[in-house]
Order: C-alpha cells, then sequence, then structure tokens
C-alpha cells in the first residue's frame, strides 16, 4: 500500500452541508475501493491565484490516504465528473505526517496575539 495527500477544491458557493456530503462521498469511495483515509482536514475557504471557472475562492478539503493506485484513478474518475469541484490534485509521498496540520497553526497564532 502507498501513502498519498489529496486536495480538492470545491465551488465557493458551496454549503457546510454540501462539503461535509463530498468529504462522506470521498471518504467512502476510498474505502469501497480497499483504501483508507488516515485524515482529513477542512482548510476551508481560501482565495485562489487565478479565477477558476469564474470563482475566486474555493474550499479546500485535505485528505491523507493509504492505498493503491486503483484506489486513486477511482477517486480522480469520479472527480472529474463532479459539478461542484474545481480542481483536484494528488501527490504520492513516502511518509505522511499526521501530526501537523498546518492550517490550524495559522488561526491560533492569531488567537495567541490577540490575547
Amino acid at each position: 500500500m502507498n501513502f498519498y495527500e489529496h486536495t480538492i477544491i470545491a465551488r465557493q458557493d458551496t454549503s457546510p452541508s454540501q462539503l461535509k456530503q463530498l468529504k462522506e462521498k470521498y471518504t467512502n469511495l476510498v474505502v469501497e475501493n480497499k483504501g483508507k483515509v488516515l485524515k482529513t482536514e477542512d482548510w476551508g475557504l481560501i482565495n485562489l491565484s487565478y479565477l477558476i471557472k469564474k470563482n475566486r475562492k474555493g474550499n479546500y478539503i485535505h485528505f491523507k490516504i493509504e492505498g493503491s493506485g486503483k484506489t486513486i484513478n477511482q477517486l480522480e474518475k469520479n472527480e472529474k465528473i463532479d459539478k461542484n469541484l474545481l480542481r483536484y490534485l494528488t501527490v504520492k509521498v513516502k511518509k505522511l505526517d499526521l501530526n501537523t496540520n498546518y492550517f490550524e497553526k495559522k488561526s491560533e497564532e492569531l488567537k495567541d496575539k490577540t490575547n
């Protein structure tokens, strides 16, 4: 089994309930294809570098996955036809860092500065 980091960008007008459904949908898809989602991170609404399908912002969801190439192929195949997604990216890694959450750190630092 290989390790992958997989990030999807959903449209900016996607509701929180739709985001939850997207997470569940793709987590179930990985499990059905003999993989495991080790961690899911919701990075929130972030500005895009350039317009993608007339969107200036996107909701980022990041998955840390253990699985085979077939698992990732099925995942990407379903994401290509999903109208709620703007982009997706899969990166194969040798080792997963499950402890560090880079986007939570910034919000915690901001809280510390305001207190």
